[in-house]
């Protein structure tokens, strides 16, 4: 088994419903059969969408940490901050890749028309990644992204009421209306508010995508 170091705290909420997806996904019978996690959960990384020089200087620095920690694999459950791999990865650690393994599942699906829900930074890697491999993203016209993101931040306030999960459901369907065959949960805060038996289409979850890749990497 590999310990797998955690970047969290993007936010706190996400990371913790990410660490019971772990638990719940691992075949474990006792206690040793679960990973080893080293986590730093920094809720302090500069604003992924307003400081990237700053979050990217810290999200190296902890990525170094948990290397020496003794961390083998890192893993991030902040779906914007992955424009910063490249700082990540520069701790010398196997990193996975957030958006390229939402995006190969996205591809497995057999869908051609993806629909992306995700901060605008976000949007902007599962659009270049969808795209390389073939497929096309559908995204929220101006007004919704703007919408998605108002959303996330009240998500991340700790609402998640009726009011919340309607307002999500409706962000999607605006997707499927556009002609989504499948919708990305790009936005770990997503998962907090809505799920699979909320939408039409398969509904692409990159916090449990990631998970599993956890699970498969270190269990």
């Amino acid at each position: 088994m590999k310990p797998l170091g955690i970047l969290g705290g993007m936010g706190p909420a996400a990371t913790v419903a990410f660490l019971q997806r772990i638990l719940e996904l691992t075949p474990a019978r006792e206690d040793e059969d679960h990973v080893r996690v080293l986590m730093d959960m920094n809720p302090q990384v500069p604003n992924r969408h307003r400081d990237p020089p700053g979050a990217k200087e810290e999200l190296g620095a902890m990525a170094a940490r948990l290397r020496d920690m003794g961390a083998q694999v890192l893993a991030m459950p902040c779906n914007t901050a992955h424009a910063h791999a490249d700082a990540i990865q520069a701790a010398g650690v196997p990193f996975l890749d957030m958006i390229e393994l939402t995006a190969a599942e996205a591809a497995g699906q057999g869908a051609t028309r993806v629909g992306v829900l995700a901060t605008p930074g976000g949007q902007d890697l599962y659009v270049a990644e969808l795209e390389r491999r073939g497929l096309t993203p559908v995204v929220p016209a101006v007004g919704g992204r703007r919408a998605f993101l108002d959303l996330v931040f009240a998500i991340k306030a700790g609402d998640v009421g009726e009011d919340r999960r309607s307002e999500m459901r409706a962000l999607a369907q605006a997707l499927i209306d556009a002609g989504a065959e499948a919708v990305i949960a790009g936005c770990t805060e997503i998962p907090l508010v809505m799920g699979p038996g909320d939408v039409g289409v398969p509904l692409i979850d990159s916090a449990e995508v990631l998970a599993r890749a956890c699970v498969r990497e270190c269990a």
